[in-house]
């Protein structure tokens, strides 16, 4: 049995979950079932492949990604993406910085498997095939002829010696088709829908992309050349990457190769692409509605209600999907649920920053939430993790009121050192170098009233930041 090095794709804004998933916060981030994000799950699901993970992701969401990895009990260097370049970029980076025989499995952050065990079996199953050379995919037996899925067509056995077991050759790969299409392909028989999880080793990619893709390839060789490592975070070179061709290794590689086999996944699947998606993970009433957290139904059919920070009531509803976050709500007929992102469009070209941001951003010390503003003022809560600080800085426009309200603040102030308790507050007027600190063994919150006449978030100054040690030569992810 060989070690396959599990690598989580994190990519994908996830668009068709608005309000819930944004772009500073992807659907793969979020808690969706259980108070667990998709990306969680799946590192908890690889654990039994391997606990060395990597993820791929961008550099906004390094901070989300190592809140996963620790929650998960999971460890390993984790490659970070200047720019999204698709798949097939991010698998060749991967590839380039692994051993060459190493068994690499990709697999997307935001899918829901419960049954892990038979998903890890599966993919034990697609060993063989692997080593012998092949792109081994993995499909699911549908359940109903979806046009959401692109569909594989099974072909005919492998080579000589490995046995039904190991898989088919694939005949096909079949975009997402229109309904009446959908129902051909299930009527068929022998088509799968196509799980995007890949298994391969890292030379039999390399040589793949070199034969379909050169120009994907050659820019992935140049941008790993030389990497920066900032703890267990690596970063390619900006440039390089960023002028990469972007495209699936569907397109690039896959369709093109006459060595790809694919495995019949028979277990529970979603890529919880829609909030229909969503609404199936949880359980229906005798009336067919759906609810999460504070939703309640009353007089509906069929009506699914995510409401996970206050109160909502739908009454009388049918056939209807609610969806309730601190700064936008979404009401859509599940017919509709495909659209979501229409939406997005349309609020992006308004200037709602609601299409794109939370009120709650993530940083590496916490996170702030934006309760409220209007002219000249704003106010935010920090929370700061024990042990965490936010970096020394300054703001020529806006001074800050702070007020603790658990925990203590050590806060700096020019030359001023000052610990802030419970119930205590603080000033700091523009122009003041100052920074906030959490020594204590549990989170820090303060609720912070800004004031002035601009108070963008550009309005600072830092005057230190963790440099990443860049070294010369190939960083090695094992």
């Amino acid at each position: 049995m060989s070690l396959i090095r599990p690598i989580v794709l994190c990519g994908g804004s996830g668009t068709r979950l608005w309000p819930l998933s944004r772009k500073t916060l992807p659907k793969q981030f979020v808690p969706l079932v259980d108070n667990k994000s998709l990306l969680l799950m799946t590192l908890e699901r690889l654990r039994q492949l391997n606990p060395e993970v990597t993820c791929v992701a961008a550099e906004e969401h390094r901070f989300l990604v190592q809140e996963a990895i620790d929650a998960a009990q999971v460890s390993g260097k984790q490659l970070l993406e200047p720019v999204a370049r698709n798949t097939a970029a991010a698998m060749a980076a991967v590839a380039l910085l692994a051993e060459p025989d190493q068994l690499l499995l990709f697999a997307p952050a935001d899918h829901h498997i419960p049954d892990a065990d038979r998903f890890v079996a599966t993919v034990r199953q697609g060993e063989a095939a692997a080593l012998a050379g092949y792109l081994v995919t993995f499909g699911v037996e549908p359940a109903f002829p979806s046009t959401a899925y692109g569909y594989i067509r099974q072909g005919d056995g492998l080579d000589a010696g490995l046995g039904d077991a190991a898989g088919r050759t694939v005949a096909a790969f079949i975009e997402k088709p229109d309904a009446a299409r959908a129902e051909q392909l299930l009527l068929e028989g022998g088509n799968l829908w196509n799980a995007g999880i890949l298994l391969v080793q890292a030379k039999v990619l390399i040589a793949a992309l070199a034969e379909h893709a050169p120009d994907i390839l050659e820019s992935c060789r140049l941008a790993t050349s030389v990497v920066e490592e900032d703890g267990d975070f690596l970063r390619m070179d900006a440039g390089h990457f960023g002028r990469c061709r972007s495209q699936s290794v569907d397109y690039a590689v896959l369709e093109k190769s006459e060595r790809v086999a694919v495995l019949p996944f028979q277990g529970r699947w979603s890529d919880v692409g829609s909030w229909n998606a969503v609404a199936e993970l949880h359980d229906a009433d005798a009336n067919g509605n759906r609810i999460a957290g504070q939703g309640f139904a009353m007089n509906a059919t069929n009506t699914f209600v995510y409401a996970p920070n206050r109160p909502v009531v739908a009454l009388g509803t049918k056939d209807l999907l609610v969806v309730d976050t601190p700064d936008a709500l979404l009401v859509v007929h599940n017919d509709c649920a495909e659209q979501v992102k229409d939406a997005v469009a349309l609020l992006t070209r308004h200037g709602h920053s609601q299409a794109t941001r939370h009120r709650r951003i993530p940083r590496p010390w916490g996170a702030y939430d934006s309760i409220d503003d209007g002219e000249r003022f704003a106010v935010k809560r920090l929370t700061v993790k024990p042990g965490s600080k936010l970096a020394l800085r300054m703001h020529h426009h806006r001074a800050e009121h702070w007020v603790v309200v658990k925990g203590t603040a050590r806060v700096v102030c020019d030359d001023k050192v000052s610990l802030v308790k419970e119930n205590e507050s603080i000033y700091i007027p523009v122009g003041a170098v100052y920074r906030l600190e959490n020594s204590g063994k549990t989170t820090l919150e303060v609720i912070e009233v800004q004031t002035g006449g601009y108070l963008g978030e550009d309005d600072i100054v830092r005057f230190e930041e963790a440099a990443p040690a860049a070294f010369e030569g190939e960083r090695k992810l094992a």
